[in-house]
């Protein structure tokens, strides 16, 4: 008797529109429905800290969080169908896990984006973890619904980015679109001249207000990400073959065991396993999909 053919999963980078590439990093497409079973370690989903608010909406399956753990009973650390998280930036690696097949998809923010949309405080909303409509507005939740009244991913992006897109450009800095890679750098720049005069411990304060986490903790997430990319990279080019130490050098980082503990606080794992359980661990999806 033959096996049944099944599709395979579903993890997919999408790009935002030009109008708000200096809002929304991007999008995450995750489905494991109609594949084949995936075993209980399969079906973890592995995500680092980060820089990002993000919204996640769930469509089909449910999702809890397992890593932290919660202790506190009155939190439902759970997310089901129809239902939307809002993430604020996180300052560790989680994990969650999924009962049975899943369809969902997030949308990655620019902290200080959505700040400006918002007015939310960010450095209150660092490793917040609740429903959108306990943290966002009335105009934020109709645009959820939306979304989840879509039929289609394509769809579900459409009818997001075109409710966001006019706001965004009332609230937008003037200038030149900054690239995402130039992120960090822009807002440390941003932050000191609207306090020109004043002392740095404001400027950080300011940071802090925009993007949740302290500049320094923005420039050892940019530093890491960068970093593992061209690990990554040259790892494709070489046939596996990747001189570690030359990635931290490259890096700026003091050696390979400073690299090690950096990928260690924001990813869970180190630089080497992180590469290998990219290709072969499903519950690294995100991570391959990333890198």
């Amino acid at each position: 008797m033959e096996e049944p053919a099944y599709p395979a999963t579903v993890a997919r980078l999408v790009a935002p529109r030009v109008a708000l590439a200096s809002c929304v990093r991007a999008w995450v497409v995750r489905s494991t429905v109609g594949c084949a079973p995936l075993a209980a370690p399969q079906r973890l989903n592995r995500f680092p800290a980060t820089p990002f608010c993000t919204i996640t909406w769930l469509f089909e399956g449910s999702a809890q969080l397992v890593e932290p753990v919660v202790d506190d009973p009155a939190v439902d650390t759970w997310l089901r169908p129809g239902q939307a998280l809002f993430c604020g930036p996180q300052s560790r690696p989680f994990v969650t896990a999924n009962p049975g097949p899943v369809h969902g998809m997030t949308v990655m923010l620019f902290a200080d984006a959505l700040h400006r949309l918002t007015g939310l405080d960010m450095a209150a909303q660092l490793d917040r973890m609740a429903p959108l409509h306990e943290v966002l507005d009335a105009w934020w939740q109709a645009l959820s619904a939306a979304v989840l009244a879509a039929a289609t991913d394509e769809e579900r992006i459409a009818v997001f980015e075109t409710g966001l897109e006019q706001r965004w450009r009332a609230v937008r800095a003037d200038g030149p679109l900054v690239h995402a890679r130039d992120w960090v750098q822009a807002l440390a720049v941003r932050a000191a001249a609207a306090g020109m005069g004043r002392s740095a411990r404001m400027a950080e304060r300011r940071v802090r207000a925009w993007a949740g986490h302290p500049l320094r903790m923005l420039r050892r997430l940019d530093r890491i990400e960068r970093s593992m990319v061209a690990a990554r990279t040259a790892t494709q080019a070489r046939q596996g073959r990747v001189s570690l130490a030359d990635v931290a050098a490259a890096g700026g980082f003091a050696d390979q065991a400073h690299l090690s503990r950096e990928a260690r606080a924001i990813a869970g794992t180190s630089p080497a396993e992180l590469l290998r359980l990219a290709q072969t661990d499903e519950s690294y999806w995100l991570y391959r999909i990333w890198l």
